[in-house]
């Protein structure tokens, strides 16, 4: 029979108070649900708007590169894309150069809608900006940018 092992109660009120893993994604999670608040009238999401700024290039990027700039991986990629594609605002084509890799392209209507979403998106931002009282937002990206 093997013993009872309790972590003490001290324990999980220390890691409540001083976890930044924690602080982080209860960060993450609220800033997500503002955003996606604030873009609704475009129809778009946080993570959505994301992956379509992530294809505003001169040049069409490959999943690979898209994937590595989100940090996420391909199969998450895959599903994101989905819902932009069957709303004809991204288009997946093979790379001429290599069959094997595909290349994502914003449709004119993707570029509408990310045109669209755009001044939300700096409204959103300035104001998330403004709460961060004691710390300088570049800095505090600079810091996240270090975590990751």
């Amino acid at each position: 029979m093997s013993k009872l092992v309790n972590v003490p109660f001290e324990t999980t009120l220390f890691v409540r108070d001083s976890c930044l893993c924690l602080y982080v994604q209860r960060a993450a999670r609220a800033l997500a649900r503002r955003f996606d608040d604030a873009l609704r009238p475009v129809g778009l999401t946080n993570g959505q708007f994301s992956l379509l700024m992530s294809l505003n290039r001169p040049h069409p990027p490959s999943m690979g590169a898209v994937s590595s700039l989100l940090a996420m991986d391909r199969t998450t990629l895959t599903a994101a894309l989905k819902p932009l594609e069957r709303r004809g605002l991204v288009t997946i084509a093979p790379d001429p150069k290599d069959k094997r890799s595909r290349l994502l392209t914003l449709t004119l209507e993707g570029r509408r809608v990310l045109a669209s979403a755009v001044p939300i998106w700096e409204s959103t931002n300035a104001a998330v900006e403004t709460l961060l009282k004691r710390s300088d937002p570049a800095a505090f990206r600079d810091d996240l940018r270090a975590l990751s």
